[in-house]
């Protein structure tokens, strides 16, 4: 299986450590687009080896092109995947928007780490799969590589579910567990950027804006619900004080910024869960959903939500996916 990876930042070498290290499937990369260091494509593949060292010092070789672009590859690439995962945007899911319509124009499978094709355009790029027979695939789109979009999908597929409820900003999650043992909001954001948990801008994290493209993605795919960012009633841990942490304390309770997604809609909010909840008790960076069924209850998923390898996993997961069903 030959594809074109589109994004090669901690995401895309987490994929590529694994596709060297594993021997589960045969895959080659046949090109890489990256927006700091140009474009690389080899029909005969590249080397994962040299990929790594840093793609500004890949070495010559018969049949490279470097003057390719993500759109061309995306378009002409001789592969069987297309894998996306640059930068997001929520907004309009652009450029890779065009570059899932390329893909599947060209007859090619789309593995998404990006949220915003699927955020964005979920029906769309799903009936485009469907017309030229293809797969769209994104597991890494929600809790990295830990499988919350196949269980819903494919494990639960005989329930109903009702309504979805998660942590899904590892983020904010490292924040108020922190806050809990007695940091400022200040100071957590701090210790969060520090080990490199929290961007220099958190914006995305802290007013709720990935956790709200999490579920936008959760609503599309599980309730067949097109919500938008401005559909959302989206409010983030900015305003959580220590005082507030102690008092839901007092109350035998927990405070979690709180996804929550059904066919009515969907939310996120900073919510008292009381500490009998497997939610309550997810701490650290970790991320969990629970999926409310008709027949099991409540199911509970807890595991990472982020990291170069277990995002890489994700796609990973999705390719072998993808291999199953070319073979």
């Amino acid at each position: 299986m030959d594809i074109v990876l589109v994004g090669f930042g901690g995401v895309g070498q987490g994929l590529v450590q694994l596709l060297r290290d594993q021997r589960r499937i045969e895959v080659r990369i046949v090109g890489v687009a990256t927006r700091a260091h140009g474009a690389l494509y080899r029909p005969d593949g590249l080397s994962l080896d040299a990929l790594l060292a840093g793609i500004d010092r890949y070495l010559d070789q018969p049949g490279l092109q470097r003057d390719w672009d993500a759109q061309r590859l995306a378009s002409e690439g001789k592969a069987d995947v297309l894998v996306e995962a640059s930068p997001t945007n929520l907004q309009t899911g652009q450029p890779a928007l065009d570059l899932c319509r390329a893909a599947f124009a060209s007859g090619k499978h789309v593995v998404l780490a990006n949220k915003g094709p699927v955020a964005v355009a979920y029906e769309e790029l799903q009936a485009r799969a469907k017309a030229v027979g293809r797969l769209l695939r994104f597991e890494a789109t929600v809790m990295a590589g830990t499988p919350s979009i196949r269980l819903a999908m494919q494990a639960l597929a005989g329930c109903q579910i009702e309504r979805a409820r998660g942590i899904l900003n590892g983020t904010t999650n490292f924040m108020l567990s922190s806050m809990e043992s007695g940091l400022s909001y200040a100071a957590a954001l701090a210790q969060a950027q520090a080990l490199g948990y929290a961007e220099a801008d958190p914006s995305a994290d802290v007013d709720g804006w990935d956790a709200a493209g999490k579920g936008i993605i959760l609503a599309a795919a599980i309730f067949g619900h097109r919500l938008t960012l401005d559909a959302m009633d989206v409010r983030g841990i900015r305003a959580i004080t220590p005082e507030q942490i102690a008092e839901a304390r007092a109350a035998g309770e927990r405070i979690k910024l709180i996804v929550e997604v059904s066919a009515q809609g969907g939310s996120v909010a900073p919510t008292r869960l009381p500490i009998s909840h497997p939610l309550a008790n997810v701490g650290g960076s970790t991320n969990a959903i629970t999926y409310t069924t008709d027949l099991l209850g409540e199911v509970t998923l807890i595991g990472a939500g982020a990291g170069r390898v277990q995002t890489g996993f994700g796609i990973f997961s999705d390719l072998l996916e993808i291999a199953q069903y070319l073979s």
